[in-house]
């Protein structure tokens, strides 16, 4: 069985937080996407690595979850690990407890935290006073696990990352955030369109051009969803209205028009492009259940693809 214990970029990773893709070297990315195609393949063969034996992670949700939870409880569970699943209503955070003495004494008990939370600065404050290392399960801001997997389906896929034309279409959230992030990590040529109301946070679109500037990539905003997805080999789209926006629902659906990836959207990108969405869909809304269902999508890969790059960077952080 390789071993990427004595690998460069997945050592340096040891014993760090994961808050967002901005945070890891392209070379830390790629070494991460690699292990996950190695344990992908291991447990095809039922062979597992027990690199977590003897070691706790706690994961804390203050939002509701399917993939994520599921794919994080059994991937430290096929590590060798035990995972804590802690509903942050019934802490005593929802009575008043600070996020820092949370932090403090959970990360005493447990070698890892795992949190899906709303604000990126809660996330930032926990692993400011963790002496155990946070990962990110979702923000507001970022979903760099998600993006992960994303970046190991296209890989999957193309082959090669550099230079890939991935347009995303519909809201500029957390999804958007992390694809531009670690699409310019990778020297990828990422295009955004949203209505205008609806851009990515300008201070991560700064973020986002300065890596790409700085990696061979690009990020770029085209208004009309058929002029962004020219050339394109992937197209992603998600949600219009995320968890907690449902008062927003009337109002964004109505500005969302034109933005829905159906098939003519599709049959004006790359002849090979591929379809991707994040999950939960909104069949219908973001994407026809037509291209949903449909032979371009890669949908469920990615789904499966959270379970492995999520075991890989559980690896890489606390891995013996």
């Amino acid at each position: 069985m390789a071993s990427y214990r004595d690998d460069t970029a997945l050592k340096a990773l040891r014993g760090r937080d994961v808050l967002s893709l901005a945070d890891c070297s392209p070379q830390e990315i790629t070494a991460l996407l690699d292990l996950a195609a190695e344990l992908k393949s291991e447990r095809r063969k039922r062979s597992l690595r027990r690199s977590l034996e003897g070691q706790t992670v706690a994961l804390i949700f203050f939002k509701p979850s399917t993939r994520t939870r599921v794919s994080f409880d059994v991937a430290i569970r096929e590590l060798g690990g035990s995972s804590l699943y802690l509903n942050a209503q019934e802490m005593q955070l929802s009575r008043g407890e600070s996020i820092e003495d949370t932090a403090r004494v959970l990360s005493r008990y447990v070698h890892a935290v795992v949190i899906r939370t709303y604000a990126q600065a809660e996330l930032e404050l926990f692993a400011k006073w963790s002496s155990a290392p946070v990962i990110n399960a979702l923000t507001d801001s970022f979903h760099p696990m998600q993006a992960l997997a994303d970046l190991l389906t296209l890989r999957e896929r193309f082959g090669e990352l550099k230079g890939l034309r991935l347009t995303y279409v519909g809201d500029g959230n957390n999804v958007a955030h992390s694809l531009m992030i670690g699409g310019a990590k990778m020297g990828m040529d990422v295009v955004i369109s949203t209505p205008e109301a609806y851009r990515p946070d300008p201070a991560v679109w700064d973020k986002a051009v300065a890596i790409a500037r700085e990696n061979g990539g690009s990020v770029r905003y085209v208004a009309d969803p058929k002029e962004a997805v020219q050339g394109a080999r992937a197209i992603y789209t998600d949600v219009w209205v995320s968890m907690g926006q449902e008062e927003q629902r009337a109002e964004k659906l109505k500005a969302f028009q034109g933005f829905q990836v159906d098939r003519s959207l599709v049959a004006a990108a790359a002849s090979d492009a591929v379809v991707m969405h994040d999950l939960p869909a909104h069949k219908g809304e973001e994407i026809t259940e037509e291209v949903f269902e449909g032979p371009r999508s890669v949908i469920f890969d990615q789904a499966e693809n959270r379970l492995h790059v999520q075991k890989a960077v559980l690896h890489a952080v606390l891995g013996q």
